[in-house]
This record gives structure tokens, sequence and C-alpha cells, in this order.
């Protein structure tokens, strides 16, 4: 396609947000704090003496996040991707504070959170997002590397691995995992040749393997998930009740408030398996419907990162190719534990899920989504204040763009020949 026929296939600029997005934000958000109430009326009368006890707590937590979300928002891209050393620099020491005794809070065997007094932050949500923040710029400042070398493709895993050391400590295996994935993802995105990215995967996937097989609690856990019922009264006992949980569901559930696991069976019932509630009380159309709100979040999200990446704009493109796929990848894992298709994880249901440091920083991240989304608007509309990075400035000149168009375009090719061939 010419240079004309591309210009003349982007969208007409317009003003203001993206709709679509915003209303399955609405939506599942809306829905979370309907599954929040419905979930934890009777944990919430046995901790509290008030069956509302976790839905009001999860209204101070919308609240919170859509401050955050706000905050995120005014704040120039340029700001974001300037500031990703800082960042991550920021995130070594929550990560590092989190495991000092007395001041991180040790919770069913795991040191994972800072006490505020208000909520309990769990370290490694903010400390996610700056890995995926540094990662963006750091693509876009060493590109020509990455795509051509060895080195410019382990430079980043430095950091990376050190993040994923200190999330193994507390321990959290859950966001090691995703992290790593979605940390391969966008590097393929950013040009890193297959056969480098292929070797490194091996190797943290032996790592990770090694680590599942030498710790006694993570054999325990894949030895019950693949058949929980041989010990369902204690080992199995979660999982167990959380398929119990989803066939009750059947087609259409068994209506809004009516379920029974909630009533102290299914353990973390308003956290980590909320989903299992939500399938029982809405059955297989609530889950549907479930996935197509998320498949829309993730969607959208890549559509304005592809969009960002017309406009040379490339740190917002591996921006919103990262931070989509975190929230789509942490949804399908989260509701797999529940179906019982991985082992328990410990993640949360992103937008669902009871839990502050998880809502405000979903909100974050889609609030950095919307950021882009609107500065791709005004750059198509020649604002005055719409500035193109000086990434974008360069790809302008005449570098090759690479991300999504490589998704599409280059699935078995290599991106170093693809460059000579250019």
């Amino acid at each position: 396609m010419s240079a004309q026929g591309l210009s003349l296939s982007l969208p007409r600029a317009r003003y203001g947000l993206d709709g679509t997005l915003c209303l399955a934000v609405a939506v599942l958000l809306g829905w979370g704090l309907v599954m929040v109430a419905s979930a934890s009326v009777a944990i919430g009368e046995k901790m509290s003496g008030s069956p509302l006890y976790f839905f009001e707590r999860q209204l101070v937590f919308v609240a919170m996040g859509s401050v955050a979300g706000a905050i995120a928002f005014m704040v120039p891209m340029k700001s974001w991707e300037s500031s990703g050393p800082l960042l991550l620099a920021f995130a070594f020491f929550l990560l590092v504070l989190v495991l000092i005794p007395h001041i991180g809070v040790r919770v069913n065997s795991a040191r994972r959170w800072l006490d505020f007094g208000v909520f309990r932050l769990q370290a490694s949500e903010p400390a996610r997002l700056a890995m995926i923040l540094y990662l963006a710029g750091y693509i876009v400042r060493r590109q020509q590397r990455l795509q051509t070398s060895l080195l410019g493709l382990a430079v980043p895993f430095l950091p990376l691995g050190l993040v994923s050391l200190l999330l193994l400590a507390e321990p959290d295996f859950g966001a090691t995992a995703i992290l790593m994935a979605v940390a391969m993802l966008m590097l393929f995105l950013g040009g890193a040749r297959l056969s480098y990215l292929g070797g490194l995967f091996a190797v943290v996937g032996t790592v990770l393997t090694i680590l599942v097989l030498t710790a006694a609690y993570r054999m325990k856990r894949l030895m019950t998930f693949t058949d929980p019922w041989a010990d369902a009264e204690h080992a199995g006992w979660q999982l167990t009740q959380s398929l119990i949980a989803v066939g009750r569901g059947e087609w259409f559930g068994v209506g809004l408030g009516n379920s029974v696991q909630k009533l102290l069976y299914l353990p973390e019932m308003h956290t980590d398996f909320i989903f299992a509630i939500l399938a029982e009380e809405f059955g297989l159309l609530g889950v549907a419907a479930l996935l197509a709100l998320f498949g829309v979040i993730v969607w959208r999200g890549f559509v304005i990162g592809q969009n960002a990446e017309r406009l040379d704009c490339r740190f917002k493109a591996y921006l919103c190719y990262g931070l989509s796929s975190w929230l789509g990848l942490q949804a399908m894992i989260n509701m797999a534990v529940n179906m019982g298709m991985l082992p328990t994880k410990g993640l949360t249901l992103p937008l669902v899920s009871y839990g502050g440091s998880s809502l405000i920083t979903v909100c974050v991240v889609l609030a950095l989504i919307l950021r882009v989304d609107h500065e791709n608007r005004l750059l198509e509309a020649g604002h005055p204040e719409a500035s193109r990075t000086t990434a974008g400035i360069r790809a302008s000149r005449g570098e090759p763009r690479l991300g999504w168009s490589k998704l599409k375009s280059l699935v078995g090719r290599d991106a170093g020949i693809r460059r000579r061939q250019s």
C-alpha cells in the first residue's frame, strides 16, 4: 500500500476518547462492584459483622483508582517515556522494601504487601507497570541494537531478571510469569530476532520449570491441579469448590445473589476466585459476556497502539501493546485457574476482583492507554500541543517501523531479514 493510500485509510481525527474502550471498562467496573457485593456477603458478615464490608471498601478503591487514573491521564506521554529509568528504580525500592521483616506484611506465607492503613499495597502491581514503561522506552532508544545483536536483547533482561528474582522472593510466581510473557511479546514487536528470542525463552522456561520442581508448595499445587478430586477435602478443596461453582452455573446461572459456594465453601471467593462465583450466578452466558468485554479492551488497546505506530510514536505503541497484553493475559490466567486449566497462581481478575492494589493499578494502566488515544487524536488533527517523540521524528525521516505491523506480516520470519530487504 502506498503512503497516500495509508494516509487515506486513517480515520478522521476527532477529539475525545475511545468510546468503545470506555464503555467496556465502565461495564466491567460496574459488574465487578456488583460481584464483590454478592460474593463477599458471607465473608464480610463473618469478619466484620457487615455483609457489605468489602463492597464499601471496594467503592473507596474505585474512587482512589479514578483519581489515580485521572492524574496519570493528565501527564504527557513524553514525560512517562523520560521517567522510565526513575520509575524502574522506584519499582526496585518497593520490591526490596516489601521483603524487609516488620515492613512487608506477610499473609499466607507470602510477603507481598505494604500496609498504608487505608489499604495494603501489593508491590508487584506498580513494579510490573514500571517495568513495562521502562521496557517500552528501551525498545525505542535501542531498537537498532535490539534488532541486530544478542547483546541488545540481553541488556533489558538484566533489570527484568532482577525484578523477577525479587518477585519470586515474595514469592509471586504468577506475577513473574505474566511479566516475562509480556516482556517477550514487547521485545518481539520491537524487532528482536526470533532465534535470539527463542533461545532466551528456552532459558527462562527452563529456569521457571526448575523453580516449580524445586519448591515443595509449587509441586503440591501442580499435583493438586492435575487431580484435585484425589484430595478434595484438603489440598484440592479450593479447586474442587471452584469447579462445583462453575458447573452449577450451567447455561444461564442460578441468578445474582443465589450462589451457594460463596457461603464460606469456596476460599478467596471475592478475590482470586470471584470468576467462579460469577460463573455460578450468570452461567455460560455471563462467562461469554465477560470474555467479550476483556476481548474488547485488548482489541481497542492494540488498535490504539497501532494508530500510534502509524503516527511514528513508537513508545506509545509499544506501551499500549504491553499494557493491553498484560490485562488480557492476566484475565485469561485467572479464568483458567478458576476452571482448573492451570495451577493456582494467586492472580486477581482485573476490574472485577476485590483489592485496592490491583484496581488502582489497572485504572492507571487504562488511563495510560486512553492518554495515548488522546494524543493520537490531537496529532491527527494537527493540534499545536501535539508532538511526536524524538524517536518518532527519527522514524518519519526514514527508519523502518516495526511493532503490530510486524506481528501481522512477519510471523515465521526473522526481523533482521526483513530489515535487510527493506
